[in-house]
């Protein structure tokens, strides 16, 4: 029935797919997929706002690649199992912010895809999603913009049209954009899976284009085991087969021998989960969709009330596994920090001396950083205050920072998210270069930074040995004022990132 995937660029003809789904189509759903079979697999739909602000972190201890926002959370997490079989699915309306994702994640997923056809408002009231298939030209200039911007194939997926003949005019234009496949959901925007699926529209858009066309929305009416999808595909006459609901309350429909327990699929599933530290939220929510009616029996309570993946395994009688596993990544994060703290030397580069280092915002309590123990630092030895300097890449919008402590010049080689977190990792090279503390939590205390005021009175008046210029000592200063210290920022590449402080 289905050919196995092929090596090189991907190719989406006579293929199993695991469609786009909210909350569902995360790491461990996607994987357990492509373990019973499916060819390819769709992430949730990631909006371009949100992932244009992430950065990409290789995640040593887990072997993923993480994209994770400002707030630290995980917007997308991937591994190399997936790499040549994950399209990375993306809710946009502007062709330039599109590109900047793509090219953001196109070197760790197997092709890209815009959502042209969730009907739902989260999507359509920013003008993505179904609101799109009212705007052919906008449609055009997003598809074509990633497909001439990125080296990985682009896809679409979108609903039909309230006629036959529009939908047939629509899919003609994305297919002169370049696009590699189009997935079509055989339902119009205000139809929902209660409505029988229109095969014949399906039939008509495979029948009008020659890339190949992938029929969605046949779970309710169509797919109920493996047999099934070459009959709904048959009854399309689409090249391929994407499955939603169908697989997302037994991903081992995807199976060609058959498809196993719920209870055994469950159990699977939170094996990777735990694997791969998935949102506990997150993990007990695609448990419950595959609970369906039971969700309401004693046992589906047990798993409405975990609040944790280690409660989730506890009902699931999984306990020793949790154990186990977590235990494992433990080693493996604690042997990757001797291995990093024996690696993290020094080195003089030109006149600068440079460490690989990365501020981690959890290392340290509550208001302490390095920034203001090095400043402390400096006020106690007599030296004039560090400065910073911060460069702006242009292609990532990465920052990197150099410290000037006492004439010499203190940098890390890996680049930040953001100026502030730039800044404090030169700091951190200054002090571990001097052998100084930096604040991190089990640090051994060190009477540096210690009567910290947190409060908004006035501060208290200048000692008078001290001269009028000098700024106010750091635990009087408030916590806004002493993040900033002095700092000057360079253009870099002939984009300015931020101005001084």
């Amino acid at each position: 029935m289905m050919m196995a995937n092929s090596v090189g660029r991907l190719c989406f003809a006579h293929k199993t797919v695991l469609a786009p789904m909210v909350r569902v189509g995360t790491l461990p759903m996607r994987l357990l997929a492509l373990d019973y079979g499916a060819d390819i697999v769709y992430c949730e739909e990631l909006i371009d706002i949100k992932m244009a602000q992430c950065e990409r972190v290789v995640n040593d201890v887990l072997e993923t690649v993480d994209f994770v926002a400002p707030d630290e959370r995980v917007m997308f997490r991937t591994c190399s199992k997936e790499k040549g079989r994950v399209v990375f699915q993306m809710g946009t309306a502007d062709p330039e912010r599109a590109l900047a994702v793509a090219k953001l994640v196109e070197n760790d997923v197997a092709a890209v895809d815009v959502n042209m056809g969730c009907p739902k408002e989260y999507s359509t009231k920013g003008g993505m999603g179904s609101a799109l298939l009212s705007d052919p030209e906008k449609i055009e200039a997003i598809l074509s913009t990633l497909v001439n911007g990125i080296s990985k194939p682009v896809t679409c997926k979108i609903r039909i049209l309230s006629t036959l003949e529009d939908t047939v005019n629509l899919v003609k234009r994305i297919e002169k954009t370049g696009v590699a496949a189009i997935a079509v959901h055989g339902r119009m925007k205000d139809e929902r899976p209660r409505h029988p699926v229109h095969c014949d529209y399906i039939q008509a858009v495979a029948e009008s284009v020659s890339i190949p066309v992938i029929a969605n929305g046949g779970s309710s009416d169509m797919v109920k085991s493996f047999e099934d999808m070459e009959k709904f595909r048959e009854a399309t006459g689409a090249s391929s087969v994407m499955l939603a609901r169908a697989a997302m309350w037994n991903p081992s429909i995807f199976r060609q021998q058959g498809a196993l327990s719920v209870e055994e699929v469950m159990e699977e599933y939170i094996r990777y989960a735990v694997r791969y530290d998935n949102n506990p939220f997150n993990t007990k929510y695609c448990l419950c969709q595959m609970l369906r009616d039971k969700v309401e029996s004693p046992f589906g309570k047990r798993l409405h009330a975990a609040q944790t993946n280690e409660e989730i395994c506890e009902v699931f009688g999984m306990t020793d596994f949790y154990n186990k596993t977590t235990a494992e990544l433990e080693a493996r994060k604690a042997a990757l920090q001797t291995n990093g703290d024996q690696s993290e030397h020094p080195k003089l580069v030109d006149d600068v001396v440079t460490m690989p280092v990365r501020f981690e915002r959890r290392d340290y309590p509550p208001q302490i950083t390095p920034k203001m123990y090095l400043l402390e630092w400096s006020r106690k030895e007599k030296l004039d205050q560090p400065v910073y300097e911060t460069e702006q890449r242009t292609q990532d919008r990465g920052f990197q920072s150099t410290v000037i402590m006492d004439n010499k010049k203190y940098r890390s080689t890996l680049w930040e998210k953001s100026k502030k977190f730039a800044e404090q990792a030169a700091a951190i090279v200054c002090l571990r270069t001097l052998g100084l503390p930096e604040g991190r939590i089990g640090e051994e205390h060190s009477g540096l930074v210690n009567k910290r005021k947190r409060d908004d009175k006035k501060c208290a008046a200048l000692d008078d040995n001290e001269s009028a210029g000098r700024k106010r000592h750091i635990s009087e200063v408030p916590q806004e004022e002493e993040e900033e210290m002095i700092c000057r920022t360079k253009v870099v590449n002939g984009v300015c990132g931020q101005t001084t402080c």
